[in-house]
């Protein structure tokens, strides 16, 4: 039996971020993670060189913990890139110069986000963090909350559930959370959950040298929201587009490529239909981020914080910590930076913790 102050459920951004408040300030804690690989939502793939973000890929002016975090990290950032002229695509084919690039002003990272996850986790113990242990039962009894997993059982003061509240509604509690918490939790969607995303890598920028920023927005399909995804310097460059087609119509991923390669022809031209590389990734059937719930798609931006519902389970020994129930910025990567920040002010108020030493 492993026993530890507070265990955090869940290493993305929200929970690597409370792991190193708790470990800056001598607090004991353990944090389990469900993949074999930490960062949740956040995953950067290498090519040519270059990172490229599949999953979460902007911050924005105004968002000052991530921005303290890069900072510190040393990090750098840049500016996404918008000039030239906006394509769109309807019903009546391609147009061009209409609207404005949407994503202009935004910030993304030199070698992507998946490289701020990797600052955290590495200033982290190693033996601290436990991947591949997926928690399926939470008991709470005598003051103390035992996790299972198929590792081991870690008994624990307090237990922070820093991963997509649907996600956590599978965990089997015992005691049973009462019915309005439960609801509440498998009723808050998933950011971005069932989203797709496909990037395409090229040794040139052709579309730059047409006068073109890379952004595009099209009613056909398959991509409904194109951009220019080339690194802060030289290449490979690349176009990235979120697709539209509900969950259940994207599974015959070949036919997928096929009509997000047309489609990249008839937005960019010829130049389009040779990508050195094309990366898929579809969030919707990733097992430890969507559920069935989430292959719904979402028009727009939920509603999220910390309801009453979900504010105070167990007494407090429970603490919620996805980006989800963040109050200003929830569903954002700041978001899951401010409702680690809540956490860590919940878990200190009140109790001394037990010291690493």
């Amino acid at each position: 039996m492993v026993q530890t102050d507070t265990l955090i459920i869940g290493g993305g951004l929200s929970g690597l971020a409370l792991a190193e408040m708790l470990y800056a300030t001598g607090h004991d804690f353990l944090l389990v993670e469900a993949r074999d690989r930490l960062g949740g939502r956040i995953l950067t793939k290498t090519f040519g060189g270059a990172n490229f973000d599949l999953g979460p890929a902007w911050f924005w002016p105004g968002q000052p913990r991530i921005a303290k975090l890069v900072n510190r990290y040393g990090l750098a950032q840049f500016e996404q890139f918008s000039e030239g002229i906006l394509t769109y695509e309807d019903q009546n084919g391609v147009q061009r110069g209409q609207g404005y690039a949407s994503m202009q002003g935004s910030y993304r990272l030199k070698h992507g986000f998946g490289a701020l996850t990797s600052a955290l986790s590495e200033s982290l113990p190693s033996g601290k963090i436990i991947r591949e242990a997926p928690v399926s039962h939470l008991l709470k009894r005598d003051g103390a909350i035992t996790a299972k997993t198929p590792k081991s059982e870690i008994t624990a003061k307090r237990v922070v559930l820093a991963l997509p509240l649907r996600l956590a509604a599978r965990i089997e509690f015992e005691p049973t959370l009462p019915n309005d918490t439960l609801t509440s939790m498998q009723e808050i969607p998933t950011w971005m959950a069932g989203h797709a995303k496909a990037v395409a890598l090229y040794d040139r920028a052709f579309w730059r040298d047409a006068g073109l920023s890379g952004d595009a927005m099209s009613r056909v399909g398959p991509m409904i929201e194109v951009h220019d995804a080339s690194p802060a310097t030289g290449g490979p460059f690349a176009l990235f587009g979120f697709i539209g087609m509900p969950p259940s119509t994207r599974c015959d991923e070949t036919r997928l490529r096929q009509s997000l390669i047309a489609q990249l022809g008839r937005l960019f031209g010829p130049s389009a239909e040779q990508p050195t590389k094309l990366f898929v990734k579809d969030w919707a059937f990733e097992p430890f981020t969507s559920t069935k719930a989430d292959l719904a798609p979402l028009y727009t931006h939920p509603q999220y914080g910390l309801s009453p519902a979900i504010s105070n389970p167990w007494r407090g020994q429970l603490i919620i910590a996805s980006t989800e129930v963040a109050h200003e910025f929830g569903g954002y990567l700041e978001g899951a930076l401010e409702a680690a920040e809540n956490a860590f002010d919940r878990l200190t108020a009140n109790t001394a913790l037990s010291s690493n030493a």
